[in-house]
């Protein structure tokens, strides 16, 4: 099948997507629950990817499917279904001097591409995301998921199948390089396109596409420990932000500390030294953990260890005098993702929300957190560090857009 078949095919699709909210959310709540009894062909299939790449690849983790991680998302999948339509709300609504009645109503942005890597779990959080908003998607995965995503297709397809709706309206485009190429090209048939994965290829299709693009971002994440900041709290959150999923974008890659609080940086690195976390410190912080933290595992920071997404058991750590120069250096390396502050001193916190440019910024609390299930958002297509249209964790409302709708009884203008 050419490519511009599967446009086509897309489009016709988008033109016909006339579900009712209650069809939509049955058919959801079907696919979860044929998405739980599936359980151990997907992860049968799912090993055959996983057989492909090095383990020490941080994009294993990101691949693999488990019991649990398959349980998450069919339970993201009700969430979703659960959540209130978003389409045809009115936005504004208004009668004109001259009786003309206008509104403004939500609507699909209608065939929606997404490039993504080796994350089979975004094929179904796109699929349910989409079909939920009425929006039709064209799936462009990785190489790497292949028989992860194959699987997942046929699963989708089944259900849709089932209930007698085109399985168009999720379409997984072959894994060739030059599938991505073509979607990008795709002008006419393609609304927006939305890539999910490293800063490469996030810029790749940025640079190329001639569909318009939302940018999701990768995550080089900060917490500053202020000098205000309480001990127990920054322990707590600097350890579950770098280590409960260290494969994910908003895993915390460089802790700022203020130098008023280099006498506590032993204790709040504990729990990252019993994890084995690699560090790579600045000349002041460097000299303050050398006198205990496993020198296996601490080295002196070079520049380019800033502004690095490690995506692993790696962090950086930064010394600053002032709150100002924890700004300047978030301002710097920052990809505008999830930023985050541990202080009590009530300035100090409004300076930082008021100042740092992220699309989430936490008063202490984990980074851990950027996520749509997390925000209340069911699942989410990506986490957007644009500000156009989007910005953060992208959901039902996110894969909207709007039309005027004008009611009269013969206006004409003069």
């Amino acid at each position: 099948m050419s490519y511009t078949t599967y446009f086509e095919n897309a489009q016709v699709a988008s033109r016909n997507f006339n579900l009712s909210p209650d069809k939509i959310n049955l058919v959801l709540n079907d696919l979860a629950a044929e998405v739980l009894s599936q359980t151990h062909y997907l992860m049968r299939e799912n090993e055959l990817d996983l057989q492909r790449m090095d383990p020490a690849n941080p994009n294993y983790d990101r691949l693999k499917l488990t019991e649990t991680r398959i349980r998450d998302i069919a339970g993201d999948m009700m969430n979703v279904a659960n959540l209130e339509n978003p389409l045809g709300h009115i936005l504004v609504e208004k009668t004109m001097p001259n009786g003309l009645h206008i509104s403004k109503v939500t609507v699909p942005l209608g065939v929606i591409g997404v490039i993504y890597e080796a994350r089979p779990n975004v094929t179904f959080d796109v699929f349910a995301l989409c079909f939920k908003t009425g929006n039709v998607c064209l799936l462009k995965g990785g190489s790497d998921a292949a028989h992860s995503n194959q699987a997942i297709i046929s699963i989708i397809h089944k259900v849709l199948t089932r209930h007698g709706i085109n399985v168009n309206v999720a379409t997984l485009l072959p894994k060739e390089r030059e599938a991505a190429e073509a979607l990008m090209r795709a002008v006419g048939y393609v609304d927006v396109i939305i890539p999910r994965g490293s800063q490469s290829l996030i810029n790749s299709v940025r640079q190329n596409s001639k569909v318009p693009v939302i940018e999701t971002g990768a995550g080089i994440v900060h917490v500053y420990f202020d000098a205000s900041g309480d001990l127990k709290i920054a322990r707590d959150i600097i350890f579950n932000s770098k280590t409960r999923r260290v494969s994910v974008c908003n895993a915390l890659d460089c802790l700022i500390v203020h130098s008023d609080r280099l006498g506590d940086l032993t204790d709040v690195m504990a729990p990252l030294n019993k994890a084995s976390v690699e560090i790579f410190a600045d000349d002041r912080a460097y000299r303050v953990l050398q006198k205990y933290y496993p020198a296996n595992l601490l080295h002196q920071a070079n520049p380019e260890h800033f502004g690095t997404e490690f995506l692993s058991m790696k962090m950086a750590v930064k010394t600053v005098d002032s709150l100002e120069e924890a700004l300047d250096h978030i301002a710097v390396y920052s990809s505008k993702h999830s930023e985050a502050i541990v202080a009590e001193e009530p300035a100090t916190i409004t300076e930082f929300l008021n100042r740092v440019d992220a699309a989430a910024v936490y008063v202490n609390a984990a980074t851990a957190f950027t996520d749509g299930a997390q925000f209340g958002l069911g699942a989410e297509i990506g986490i957007s560090t644009q500000k156009l249209h989007a910005r953060g964790p992208m959901g039902l409302q996110e894969l909207t857009s709007y039309k005027w709708i004008i009611k009269g009884y013969g206006q004409i203008r003069s």
